[in-house]
């Protein structure tokens, strides 16, 4: 059985987790908090663990190298879509100002809400909505993270970054790849491929695209 501090030491820091906020965050989160109770002597192995209903909490990996690649600031103001069990939105919370993080499963959304209310992160905000649409009455943000995979980005989220703010999501249907996009101007975007991933497909009306 994994323990914490194997999940920091041989998982995070040797696959090149150096960010010291990202690996404080880590620690600090405790992802038993987070995961079913039959499932909480496995909450610290590198992999992803059912949540129910095909549902998953993503691998800690995974967390802590799109927490390291977004470069958060603590003031800032940072969308999720895709809030799962609420674990991600927690560490993220460890980094930034303030996390709106909106999920499309009415049942995750309610589960995310109880789960953060053992904690004392009260810096998120969790809505029950189709992310495609983002959260537009609290945009423009710093920073948007997708946890689940659209065919494309939505441009409704790009809409919703700030000039100079960083947009992190899986793409792709069968295959997919985690890319990295930054807003350089109001039309302008650069983009970067950073590695082969694999997450559930996004639902709702970004199946349209």
């Amino acid at each position: 059985m994994s323990t914490k501090k194997d999940m920091i030491e041989r998982q995070l820091k040797k696959r090149g987790i150096e960010d010291k906020a990202v690996l404080k965050a880590m620690q600090d989160v405790d992802r038993r908090l987070f995961v079913p109770e039959d499932m909480k002597d496995k909450a610290y192995e590198d992999s992803p663990l059912p949540i129910g209903k095909s549902q998953t909490i993503s691998q800690p990996y995974i967390v802590a190298y799109m927490a390291q690649a977004l470069g958060l600031k603590d003031s800032d103001r940072v969308l999720e879509v895709g809030t799962g069990c609420g674990y991600n939105a927690a560490v993220l919370s460890r980094l930034a100002k303030q996390i709106y993080s909106v999920e499309i499963i009415e049942w995750l959304a309610k589960q995310a809400k109880e789960n953060l209310k053992k904690t004392d992160y009260d810096t998120i905000e969790v809505r029950h909505a189709d992310g495609y649409e983002g959260w537009p009455e609290e945009a423009p943000f710093d920073a948007i993270q997708l946890t689940a995979a659209p065919p494309k980005i939505p441009e409704t989220l790009k809409k919703q970054l700030k000039i100079g703010g960083k947009l992190l999501a899986p793409v792709g249907t069968s295959s997919q790849k985690l890319v990295l996009i930054e807003r350089l101007e109001e039309d302008k975007f650069k983009k970067e491929t950073l590695l082969t991933v694999r997450f559930v497909p996004m639902t709702g009306e970004a199946q349209k695209d």
